[in-house]
């Protein structure tokens, strides 16, 4: 892996553990009743499709190295499919 394609794999990274920092947060509020439950359901139904998001993005280029291609040929696939997928 090259020093571009870490970088990218770090970036990416670092938005997933901010995203599940901001869950964390998110059901600490909501067990101290500081937001109201459909807020907090609103909000991580939102940051669980954009880690999808994230968590296949990283899947593709990890796979595109791989096989030996450009990892830069990966894209954010829409959530209406990403989160068709099953685990």
């Amino acid at each position: 892996m090259s020093g571009v394609e870490a970088e990218a794999e770090k970036q990416i990274l670092g938005r997933i553990s901010e995203m599940i920092s901001q869950e964390r947060d998110l059901r600490d509020r909501l067990a101290r009743d500081a937001i109201d439950p459909s807020t907090e359901h609103e909000r991580l139904n939102r940051l669980e499709t954009e880690l999808d998001q994230c968590w296949d993005l990283l899947r593709q280029r990890r796979a595109l190295i791989t096989a030996g291609q450009d990892p830069e040929g990966a894209h954010v696939r829409p959530a209406s499919q990403v989160e068709r997928y099953l685990s």
